[in-house]
């Protein structure tokens, strides 16, 4: 599933462009092909296809892990989930296999949604409020500094890693960013996030930010087929690495379940609670 720094990269392509892709903003719709309904989850099909129909890109901006296309008048918010992916296409294009929603636009291109899985989802919306509302604050705003990210550890007694993949304590993380940032802060994916000192909160705050912006920096992680241009996943610290040495320590990375997820650690740099 793609993670902020992927997702960011995305908005950014769609917005400036890329390659041969002109920038999307600006362009209107004159006609919207929603290929698998399951995909939309509001409004209906019928409303979708009329509502969408001339409405203008002015902005592609994200939220966590969602897209956010602001239209004129409305926006439309989509979560790529586990194998969605989004670009501009010529309207010449055979349409692929697995496209799932096809935006015509008004200068021969159109905004094509693929989805091998069919996870991903989209939603048609007066207000992006009502979709994302339930979400926790962005690792990068200006706003969430060190003492705010500890306060909120202490008001959980949570192990970090599922702490940290839910989306309503922190938006935008998940496996990747997640392992690598605990690595970054040396502290063991299973520590009970009130058990956490002021000077480890402050650590891990730092590892997040850090992870995040090279993963920006570097287009985000390319290890699915579906995702194109990435190189973060050259510079991984523990993720996907098990069996290899740790860059810190040389201690073969172990892979481990936490909270039912993979979960990839260095046994040494990163000693379980009550071990350190």
């Amino acid at each position: 599933m793609p993670e902020l720094p992927e997702v960011e990269t995305i908005a950014a392509r769609l917005r400036l462009g890329s390659g041969d892709a002109p920038p999307l903003l600006g362009k209107t719709i004159t006609r919207a092909r929603l290929l698998w309904e399951r995909t939309l989850v509001t409004p209906g099909a019928e409303e979708f296809l009329a509502r969408i129909t001339n409405q203008r890109f002015r902005e592609v901006g994200r939220r966590g892990k969602f897209l956010i296309f602001t239209l004129s008048p409305d926006s439309l918010l989509l979560h790529l989930r586990m194998s969605g992916d989004i670009w501009l296409e010529p309207q010449t294009t055979e349409v692929a296999k697995h496209h799932r929603l096809l935006l015509e636009l008004d200068d021969g291109w159109r905004l094509a949604f693929n989805d091998a899985r069919k996870f991903g989802r989209l939603w048609l919306v007066a207000d992006p409020a009502t979709v994302l509302k339930d979400l926790g604050p962005e690792p990068l705003d200006a706003g969430f500094r060190p003492n705010e990210f500890y306060r909120r550890l202490h008001a959980s007694r949570r192990q970090l890693k599922p702490l940290l993949l839910d989306q309503s304590f922190l938006a935008g993380l998940g496996n990747i960013y997640t392992d690598e940032a605990l690595h970054m802060a040396g502290l063991h994916p299973c520590t009970l996030s009130d058990a956490t000192s002021l000077a480890q909160a402050q650590k891990l705050w730092h590892s997040i930010q850090e992870v995040v912006r090279e993963g920006i920096r570097r287009n985000g992680a390319s290890i699915d087929w579906v995702y194109r241009g990435g190189d973060f996943q050259n510079h991984f610290r523990v993720y996907q690495r098990t069996g290899q040495p740790c860059p810190v320590c040389g201690t073969p990375i172990q892979r481990k379940v936490v909270g039912q997820r993979g979960t990839h650690i260095c046994p040494l740099c990163q000693p379980e609670p009550g071990e350190g």
